[in-house]
């Protein structure tokens, strides 16, 4: 099995993307996750450029890295400068970094248009760079920009800057796909030709800007390159770069390379929820492997087919990649669904017992109504063991009354609840106030139950999502509320609908409260 070598640049050229940006405390973090996924290059940013890159080589450099060499990325030396007065290639010596990548130009149309000099000084700047580079002990890593788009307008050119970087002394010659325009078949022709005329290991760097920098790495892969470039999760410039967490498994589960353990692999899932998080973004459902729909059932007959056998409607074990199996609850649901839900549930529900077609008859009924229960599991869970017997009422609403008052254009509107709630025999009547009418409802209500149940100071609200579902009937039209809610160890969602979304608040809010109760009460009974 051929090693491959795996090179990130999330904290470089991931950050390019549009929405993205890691402080150096984020960047080691990261670092460090990557280096222990198995990582064979992390590229930490561009020497100079700012702050935030100077900080991370400086704490980079005591920062214990199991397996990852760190490498500092930059440009070959300027034209008017000679190298070792070139303050590029300088900062690049200071990072103190294993490793240097830099880039030259490849297309002669930057060479002539963009840079304005002679294709012969290129080849010049670029001997020059790698040369000064490599002679200060660090291993040079050249990525040829445009070189795609340079090789069709000048194939022989383009080789001669390759072979004035290998002979000044490259460690590896990447191919970059800078603009993203190149397709899969034209990879794998233009890398094989390359092959036929270099000697020294080839890399590929790929954009997406053609939603084909994924199969154009693999490829390239195919054709001989050993190191691979991208991203986690596809971050990057425009349309991003070449995601590695697609990358790594079709590789290593689909065509026989090796490029982490088999064990690191199963980690891949957190390791790209993890930089999604870091990065303030929403971590996409559809990725493939590690999204959390890549291996999510909605059809009836689909979960039919795969409790019986997984390979029917999957393409690996979930597992290999630190993934899991998913069932979603919608109007689509049938029976499979629901007992597939209710066994992860530790549920016991017989096949023929009568509360499954209840189940299946409620969640149709409810989803016709506005309900979603795909990402409401805990409002699930609720109806699951109302069904069963197994639900408690924890309290009982008397009212509520929420108010809300702007004393002028200037000022902020001040929002109250008042709430009346019953325990067994017990009333409490409570008000609070909030930062909006939701905020406050929530504060009575836990206020109000706390004096019962005191657990519920363990819980807080952490996100709150309004849809609106029939947007012609404007003000009028019903919303769906999903609200989420963590107690320190796990997190759930409720939902609720009405036309009036603080009533739609309500009944998610009554049902993040009554999942805890329900979930404390059973823990303590154990």
């Amino acid at each position: 099995m051929q090693q491959l070598f795996l090179y990130d640049t999330t904290l470089r050229d991931g950050t390019q993307g549009e929405e993205i940006s890691f402080s150096a405390e984020d960047k080691i973090k990261i670092a460090k996750r990557l280096d222990a996924f198995g990582i064979s290059y992390i590229e930490g940013g561009w020497p100079g450029s700012n702050p935030k890159d100077m900080e991370f080589f400086e704490r980079a450099r005591t920062t214990q890295f199991q397996h990852a060499k760190i490498a500092a990325f930059g440009s070959t030396r300027r034209a008017k400068n000679p190298v070792e007065k070139d303050a590029n290639i300088r900062a690049l010596l200071d990072a103190q970094t294993p490793v240097v990548t830099i880039f030259g130009k490849t297309w002669l149309l930057h060479v002539k248009e963009a840079l304005q000099i002679s294709p012969e000084m290129n080849l010049t700047i670029i001997s020059d760079s790698v040369e000064y580079l490599k002679k200060h002990g660090k291993e040079v890593i050249y990525d040829a920009e445009h070189f795609f788009d340079g090789y069709k307008q000048d194939s022989v050119y383009a080789l001669k800057t390759l072979n004035a970087a290998a002979q000044s002394g490259a460690a590896t010659l990447v191919l970059c796909d800078t603009n993203g325009g190149t397709l899969p078949w034209e990879v794998a022709d233009i890398v094989r030709e390359v092959k036929k005329n270099i000697s020294t290991p080839l890399g590929i760097h790929t954009h997406n800007d053609s939603g084909t920098a994924v199969a154009s790495s693999l490829m390239a892969v195919r054709e001989g390159c050993v190191q691979i470039q991208g991203t986690i999760n596809g971050y990057g410039e425009r349309c991003g770069n070449a995601n590695l967490c697609t990358i790594i498994p079709d590789l290593q589960l689909k065509m026989g390379y090796r490029c982490v353990a088999d064990k690191q692999l199963e980690h891949l899932t957190s390791v790209s929820r993890y930089v999604s998080e870091l990065a303030n973004m929403k971590h996409q459902k559809n990725l493939p492997f590690v999204g959390e729909s890549a291996f999510a059932h909605k059809g009836g007959v689909h979960v039919s087919a795969v409790m019986k056998s997984a390979l029917t409607y999957e393409h690996i074990v979930p597992e290999t990649v630190g993934s899991v199996r998913r069932v979603l609850i919608s109007d689509l649901s049938g029976r499979s669904n629901v007992l597939f839900k209710v066994k992860e549930l530790g549920v016991e529900l017989d096949d023929r017992s009568p509360a499954v077609q209840n189940i299946v008859d409620e969640i149709k009924d409810m989803e016709h109504y506005g309900y979603s229960y795909e990402d409401a599991e805990g409002s699930f869970e609720l109806m699951v063991k109302r069904h069963t017997g197994e639900m408690k009422q924890f309290f009982d609403l008397e009212r509520f009354r929420v108010s809300i008052q702007k004393d002028s254009l200037e000022k902020e509107a001040r929002s109250e609840a008042l709430i009346k709630i019953r325990v067994g025999d017990e009333t409490e009547i409570t008000a609070a106030e909030g930062d909006g009418p939701i905020n406050a409802l929530d504060s009575a209500l836990r206020k109000a139950l706390e004096k019962f149940y005191p657990e519920l100071n363990q819980i807080h609200l952490t996100d709150y999502k309004v849809r609106v579902l029939d947007t012609q009937n404007a003000t009028a039209a019903k919303v769906r509320v999903l609200i989420e809610t963590k107690n320190g160890e796990t997190s759930w969602n409720t939902v609720g609908v009405s036309p009036d979304v603080v009533e739609a608040s309500w009944k998610a809010l009554v049902d993040s409260i009554s999942y805890h109760l329900l979930k404390h009460r059973t823990k303590k009974n154990k």
